[in-house]
């Protein structure tokens, strides 16, 4: 639902939805959770207009108070009240396709590898759209990312986020996508194969060595090839169904949780000399 919100159109503005209670006052919350969303989007760019979803009535209010304000795009942050409000404004969000790119905004994660190829699809087909979600870790590389994204027409920037809230965009993305230069073992593709979202990888040892092209995920090696790939997932669902099964299975198969935490356990007690449980 926030990416269906977000997308709609070209934002310069955000409205963002919540509803008060009768125990919190409205500007407490506002100081606290939703100060957090405020500050990821503003880092980006944005400006927000905070409002109150029990102030709207239905969503043609929504509509006529977005237009009057020359708001491109609305983001609810409660799903219930303000997501619904918002879902009925306009069900072609339904069809927007969000390709996430998880990184730490340094040059080995390559998170500008895509972006012109990424872009150029958009403008053919704007229900396209690529987010990048990461932290600062180069501060100029950081800048250079920002500069490039606002000249890039469906690609967006956000900043770091709780692992809560990355899970959630998870969920409600099209696919995840791993363009880096180097990798040893990629948390973000473990992570989306077990929220059952489709995985796109760089074709580089680390990534090959856990996706298995067209089995597990789908691995591309220029800009190119990953649009061509990209689109025949969109227009595929039978091969997305397989993919992201697959990826699942075998993400619980060979890295479960369970089963490292076990291993792990069995590897302190063989070193403390303790006997096995």
């Amino acid at each position: 639902m926030l990416f269906q919100s977000m997308f709609q159109d070209e934002e310069q503005a955000v409205i963002c939805t919540e509803p008060a209670t009768s125990h919190v006052p409205y500007h407490v919350r506002l100081c606290t959770r939703q100060r957090s969303h405020r500050d990821h989007l503003e880092a980006a760019g944005h400006e927000c207009i905070l409002k109150d979803a029990f102030d709207f009535e239905s969503p043609s209010e929504i509509a006529n108070f977005i237009k009057a304000e020359s708001l491109e795009a609305a983001l609810a942050l409660h799903l219930y009240r303000g997501g619904r409000l918002l879902r009925e404004i306009n069900q072609s969000a339904d069809h927007l396709h969000v390709f996430l790119l998880i990184c730490g905004l340094r040059r080995v994660k390559d998170p500008l590898y895509l972006v012109d190829a990424f872009s150029e699809w958009h403008q053919e087909e704007p229900n396209v759209y690529m987010v990048i979600v990461g932290p600062e870790v180069d501060p100029v590389f950081t800048r250079e990312v920002e500069a490039k994204v606002k000249r890039s027409p469906g690609v967006r920037l956000v900043g770091e986020m709780a692992q809560e809230d990355l899970h959630a965009v998870v969920k409600n993305s099209f696919a995840v996508v791993n363009s880096s230069v180097s990798e040893g073992m990629s948390a973000a593709i473990l992570e989306a194969m077990d929220l059952e979202v489709p995985v796109l990888a760089r074709n580089i040892p680390g990534n090959a060595a856990v996706v298995t092209h067209e089995v597990t995920g789908l691995l591309f090696s220029d800009p190119q090839e990953f649009v061509q790939l990209a689109k025949r997932l969109v227009s595929d669902p039978a091969l997305e169904k397989e993919v992201v099964a697959n990826g699942r299975d075998y993400v619980r198969m060979y890295h479960s949780w369970q089963a490292e935490r076990d291993t792990y356990g069995h590897l302190v007690r063989m070193l403390e000399g303790s006997p096995e449980d």
